[in-house]
């Protein structure tokens, strides 16, 4: 059973930067995505980055490009999320999944919620002046 921890959330002022953290024993399941989504109340949970453990490729939702970047540790078996010039749209729990899409036909999946197996408890962000 992999287990993922988030870390990092926190309030911040809109422009301001966060990044946030995920750790897990064996999170690190070879050839797959590994992903950040995040969900506010009301609304469906939206993949916003994600990254093969297989190394390079990498995904964002158009409303994160340019501003944030995902990236990994192997050795240190994390996963980070860099979040930079945020807006109070983004505001939300952010969660850490794992067990993702393999790499064919993975820009088709990666953002979706049911193809990740494993799941953290989330963090919150909030931007707000």
């Amino acid at each position: 059973q992999v287990q993922l921890m988030e870390s990092g959330g926190d309030s911040v002022r809109p422009g301001g930067s966060l990044r946030l953290s995920c750790a897990g024993a064996e999170y690190n399941i070879k050839s797959t995505f590994m992903a950040w989504f995040r969900q506010t109340p009301g609304k469906e949970r939206e993949g916003v980055a994600a990254i093969y453990t297989g190394g390079g490729t990498t995904f964002y939702a158009d409303s994160v490009k340019g501003r944030f970047t995902i990236s990994q540790d192997y050795d240190k078996e994390m996963m980070y999320l860099q979040m930079n010039s945020l807006e109070p749209e983004d505001t939300a729990m952010y969660y850490c999944a794992a067990g993702g899409p393999d790499l064919f036909g993975s820009d088709r999946t990666w953002y979706k919620e049911r193809a990740y197996k494993f799941w953290g408890r989330g963090t919150q962000v909030t931007v707000s002046s």
